[in-house]
């Protein structure tokens, strides 16, 4: 996958921006539309295609040349780029997300809305299922509230905050954690409510289930699969891969360890909601952690530059 920028900027900054554009070695196209410029700011546009690994180049470039001047970069992936001269750059091409458009994920996926809020609860439901399910019958309904509960961004959106010094963004991440997850133990607690009330789980249904047993004490080979998965996600986040995040959770066990706290509080197990908020915690822990390492050896070795905006 390569890029297309669209910048519109100053007319009395084109020139200059121009220039540096065409010294960069992995833009592979630049075209320039005099006065096609109307919002934010009266100008010309430049319409760039670039090979990925120049993204950064490219960005620093025009927010130097541009300073404080009103302008706006629109960014894209290009399926490809036909250019016979340059094969051999196009084929090298890097996998790697900017800053900005890792941010803009993040937030997307973790923006305290109705939906968000909503799919938060449907896992929680689904997790409580699996919960207090027989064993043969607990996989579908955990790898469904892994997958449908935007659970990991949120939480990856801190070690991003965190490395980038970006405390607005801290401070979203904070609050769609703390609101999703909140909401995802309280949609556990009255599911278990419901479903003990029509006869369908019992407490000792939830103290007897193996997935309590795994989180309160869980082996080495639990661990491992939840650290593979915490760094797959940071991964997953800073490159093209985005439809696979899923894997992620799936690996994890944040979103039943919350269900569980959900549950023991609904049914008086409190010292089984407390090893649940403990491994919920330890997930919390792992999330932040391996996300800061990957964003911070991204920063150091790839990108070398903070977002624009």
């Amino acid at each position: 996958m390569h890029r297309s920028f669209q910048v519109q900027l100053p007319a009395d900054k084109t020139s200059a921006v121009m220039n540096d554009l065409l010294q960069i070695d992995e833009v592979v196209g630049l075209a320039l539309y005099p006065d096609n410029s109307y919002k934010p700011t009266p100008g010309d546009v430049l319409s760039v295609q670039l090979l990925n690994r120049g993204s950064d180049k490219v960005l620093r470039a025009i927010a130097n040349r541009c300073g404080d001047a009103p302008y706006l970069v629109s960014t894209s992936l290009t399926e490809s780029i036909i250019e016979t001269g340059q094969s051999g750059k196009l084929e090298n091409d890097l996998d790697e997300a900017i800053w900005e458009e890792i941010e803009t994920g993040m937030r997307h996926q973790g923006r305290v809305t109705f939906n968000f809020v909503v799919l938060m609860a449907l896992g929680g439901i689904m997790a409580t299922i699996g919960i207090v399910a027989e064993p043969t019958r607990q996989v579908m309904p955990f790898v469904a509230a892994a997958i449908i509960a935007p659970g990991f961004e949120p939480v990856a959106a801190l070690g991003l905050a965190l490395v980038l010094r970006r405390w607005i963004v801290l401070w979203r991440a904070f609050r769609s954690s703390l609101v999703g997850y909140s909401t995802l133990i309280a949609a556990s607690a009255l599911t278990f409510l419901f479903l003990q009330a029509i006869g369908e789980a019992t407490v000792s249904d939830f103290a007897g289930s193996e997935e309590v047993k795994h989180l309160a004490h869980p082996t080495t080979a639990d661990t491992l699969l939840s650290v593979c998965g915490t760094i797959s996600g940071a991964i997953i986040m800073s490159s093209f891969r985005k439809s696979v995040i899923a894997g992620a959770l799936i690996a994890m066990v944040i979103i039943n360890a919350a269900a569980v706290v959900g549950i023991g509080l609904a049914s008086g197990r409190y010292d089984l909601a407390g090893q649940g908020l403990q491994r919920f915690g330890v997930d919390v822990a792992m999330i932040v952690g391996a996300c800061m390492l990957v964003f911070w050896a991204k920063q150091q070795f790839f990108h070398n530059r903070k977002p624009i905006a």
